[in-house]
Parts: C-alpha cells; structure tokens; sequence
C-alpha cells in the first residue's frame, strides 16, 4: 500500500504512521489545494516555461535535443519539487507568524498544532529532496538547494534585523527575493538546464522569475494595506502589526522622514499603527510600490521576448501566457 501526494509522489505505507497519513490525506492536501500563490500558480508557471523553451539548441553536440516524455516528466518533476518547498515554506511561516488562518481557509499550525505543522513542513522539505535527488543533475540540485537556503535566510532577515536595516529598501528587496523570488527564479532557471538551453537562455529564464516574484510580492504588499480580510483570505494590515515594514511605508517614510520615528517605536501600540497609516495616505507609498511592481513585470515580460525565435505555435502560446501572466500580477485585487 502507498499514501501519494497529488504531486505524484509515493510513499510507502509501512513508513508512515496513522499521524502522517492524516497529514498527507488531509492537512497537506488541503493546503495544497487552497494555497498556492494567488494568481501565480507556482507549477503551472514551470510547466509554461518548458514549453516556452520547446526548442531546437542551435550548435549543441548531440545535434539539439530531443524533447520526449522522459524530459517532460524530468521538467514537471522539478515544478513538484518547487511546490512541496513552497507549501512547506508557508507551512513553516504560519507557525513563526502565530498565523490562524490563509487564503481563507484555518492554518494548519491552527487546525493541527504547531508541532505537527512544523512536522508536516519538515515532511514535504523531505519528499522533495528524494524527488531532487532521483533527477541526478547536480547543478539543479545546487540551484534549489540554494532555494531551501535562502528561504531560511530570508526569514532570518525578518526577524532578526536592526532598526537600520528595517528601514533600507535595499534591505527588504534582498529580502524580499529571498522570502519569494529566488523560488520562482532559481526553479525557472532548473527548467532551462534540464532542457540544455544555452547559459543566456537560463539567465533570462532566471530573470523572468526573480521580476515576476518582486512584482508578485509588492503587490502583496500593496494589499496587506487595500485589501480586506475576505479578499484576502488574511487579516489585513498583517504585516505592519507584526512589526514588518514593506515598501509602501518605505516609500512613505521618504516623503515624512518623522514616520521613522513612529516606525522605531514599534506598532504594538495600535496607536501607532493608526499613526503610520495616517502618513502612508498623506504619501504616494502605494502608487510607489505600484510602480516598481510595474518595473519588475515590464522586465519579466521583456525577458520572455528575448528568447530565442520560434515558429512553433505551442511555444509561442505558452510564451504569451506567461508575458499575461506579468499583467495579471499587477492587476490583481487578491
């Protein structure tokens, strides 16, 4: 008998106790049905890019290579890969967060514990190392390997920063790629190397994930502070009264230098949060990140432009869906 997660990979029955076959059946799968990236659909992001670099590789060796299930199923392998990491991130965050629910639905660290949910994080980092390891392409490897790394450093930033850093914009997009982009980036960039493109072409596959997900993050920025609780699944205002501080009030605190000091002070006092929110509507913060949201789509989309011409209709439609999907980023409301 095996327990399988949706993603395709089995698990032997008699490894698992009854405790982690109703994470697997029930938690995980709820998690994974309900919580991947709004809009960004992480899997179906690397399935486009394989089929955006369904290619002929000019002056390769072995005469261009050759694109057979075996491959595919390699390339669908690592979008497995890239969301087990990313819901076991998730699943890791709400419990350092105190989170009680997500995109609407109760947390797992809420329904189940924060013990197991970190168990069940740990469980999905597990199943994607072994799917990792089955690929045998040591650069992929190293690549979401470093994805794992930067997660946890991305996390370490957040909680152990200093006033100084708190407040730098340099600071929160380092992190920011760290927490998000480097993900989508880093995997998109495995998608290339599987399919023997040229060091260029995994640059821009590379780049088109790393702006997708500096896009994709300051609009969730934005709508920590636009959105509400029902559209956002979260509570909002979920980053300032933990004491995180996102591009909308760095953008703020340019035009009111005296927002820093209420920024200093912390926002355990509601008071001060009323206060920050006072400044962030005097400013143009919002229409700031906005921008900058924009900048990074426009050079995700650009990225995709600069691939190699192709006159194959597949390709050129999964192309086009992933330059609409920079659109979409921008553009949502959740």
């Amino acid at each position: 008998m095996t327990a399988k997660i949706e993603s395709g990979v089995a698990i032997p029955g008699n490894e698992l106790s009854y405790l982690f076959n109703k994470l697997v059946n029930v938690g995980i799968m709820q998690f994974l049905n309900h919580n991947s990236l709004t809009v960004i659909q992480l899997e179906w992001v690397l399935l486009l890019m394989s089929t955006a670099l369904n290619m002929s590789i000019p002056n390769s060796t072995s005469g261009g290579v050759s694109f057979t299930d075996e491959l595919r199923a390699r390339q669908q392998c690592i979008a497995e890969i890239t969301e087990m990491i990313h819901v076991a991130s998730l699943l890791h965050d709400d419990v350092l967060d105190d989170a009680d629910t997500r995109r609407g639905i109760g947390s797992l660290n809420f329904v189940m514990g924060n013990k197991l949910a970190v168990l069940a994080g740990d469980f999905l980092l597990s199943r994607a190392c072994v799917a990792l390891a089955s690929l045998k392409n040591t650069e992929v490897v190293s690549l979401l390997a470093k994805v794992v790394e930067h997660l946890v450093t991305g996390e370490t930033m957040q909680m152990t920063t200093s006033s100084e850093k708190r407040c730098s914009m340099e600071y929160y997009l380092q992190k920011t790629y760290y927490k998000t982009a480097s993900l989508i980036s880093n995997s998109c960039k495995a998608i290339a190397i599987l399919t023997g493109q040229t060091a260029e072409v995994s640059v821009l596959a590379y780049s088109y994930g790393r702006n997708l997900g500096l896009a994709y993050q300051l609009i969730d920025d934005v709508l920590d502070f636009t959105g509400t609780s029902a559209s956002l699944g979260k509570g909002s205002l979920s980053d300032i009264r933990h004491g995180i501080i996102t591009a909308p009030i760095l953008f703020a605190m340019e035009e009111f230098p005296q927002l820093r000091g209420i920024v200093d002070k912390g926002f355990d006092d509601s008071a001060n949060v009323d206060l920050a929110l006072e400044y962030l509507g005097k400013s143009h913060g919002i229409q700031k990140t906005r921008d900058l949201a924009t900048y990074h789509a426009n050079i995700a989309a650009a990225a995709i432009d600069a691939f190699p011409e192709s006159d194959d209709e597949d390709v050129l439609r999964s192309r086009r869906a992933l330059i609409d999907l920079t659109f979409r980023v921008i553009k949502r409301t959740k």
